[in-house]
């Protein structure tokens, strides 16, 4: 089922890349950030302000802290805040090579841990990787997840916290784990969704292509939302990976969900405007910015990390 839904633009401001939507729920406020504008912000929505903080590299994910503040995975590793603006403390710093790998798309699991994969920028190889980090009893407990992958994104828990769910985007492929929350051991790994690759020499204007899997949320029915880059449209895909409707975004590259408002029955979109071809940003000259619509089911609230 294919629908135009009535999308909102809840910041008209256009990020370049925007990424790792989050909605606060003790603050109403929505997180998010510009990766290679080097910005995190939040906003609220009632009000429409919104407040930028730079960062020293480009941020990957962020995540709320129980304890207060955010967990960041910047370039070269994961950083504590304690308070908006605040001093940025490393807590797990990585020994990748940054000038050909960033970290990516991230959060906390429901047991608190922090969750962050990289992004091999090069792309001609698989070497990007998911990590987990466990504060919770000081000092942090960091495990390597997942690999084979060049581009991280689309992590996401089932709601009985039983599934993991994360993606390649450039393989155009939706994985799937059996996850246990107390060992945090991932088994029966599986291709929840495979989607049909680029087409050589496609462009914009062009049919044929439906766009590759970026980051994602899941509802309370344990439904997968997913952003597809460059297909303009949002995805709601079943816990089997059945397609259950599409929904046409004001921007080319619709970039990650999260679920949202009193009753996270608000779906937020950020989007990408860096590098895009100057046809589509005439045709869609709200890329970049973060969008909202309405929807029927609930999403599952944030995750907090636990230190």
């Amino acid at each position: 089922m294919t629908t135009n839904p009535h999308w909102q633009t809840v910041v008209a401001r256009p990020d370049e890349l925007g990424e790792s939507p989050f909605w606060h729920p003790q603050e109403l406020a929505l997180y998010w950030i510009d990766i290679p504008g080097r910005q995190l912000r939040r906003c609220n929505v009632f009000t429409g302000t919104v407040e930028s903080w730079h960062m020293p590299m480009e941020p990957g994910c962020i995540a709320p802290a129980a304890s207060g503040g955010l967990v960041i995975a910047l370039r070269d590793g994961i950083y504590r805040a304690r308070l908006w603006g605040g001093e940025l403390q490393c807590i797990a710093p990585f020994f990748h090579d940054t000038v050909t790998t960033r970290f990516n798309d991230g959060k906390a699991d429901p047991a608190g841990r922090m969750w962050a994969g990289t992004m091999y920028e090069p792309r001609d190889k698989a070497e990007a990787e998911l990590f987990s980090m466990d504060c919770r009893a000081g000092t942090p407990v960091i495990e390597r997840k997942a690999g084979n992958a060049t581009i991280a994104n689309g992590l996401a828990w089932s709601p009985d916290e039983k599934t993991v769910y994360w993606t390649d985007t450039v393989q155009h492929t939706i994985w799937a784990w059996d996850w246990d929350k107390h060992s945090n051991a991932m088994t029966r790994q599986r291709v929840l969704r495979q989607f049909d690759m680029k087409p050589e020499g496609w462009h914009y204007g062009m049919p044929g292509y439906g766009g590759r899997p970026d980051g994602a949320a899941v509802d309370v029915q344990g439904n997968y939302w997913v952003a597809m880059f460059e297909g303009a449209r949002i995805l709601k895909l079943s816990p089997g990976g059945e397609i259950l409707a599409e929904y046409r975004t004001r921007a080319q590259c619709p970039t990650m969900p999260c679920f949202g408002g009193s009753d996270f029955k608000t779906l937020y979109i950020t989007s990408a405007s860096a590098r895009r071809p100057e046809a589509e940003l005439h045709d869609m000259p709200l890329s970049g910015c973060v969008f909202s619509m309405p929807v029927d089911v609930p999403g599952l609230p944030v995750n907090f990390f636990q230190d």
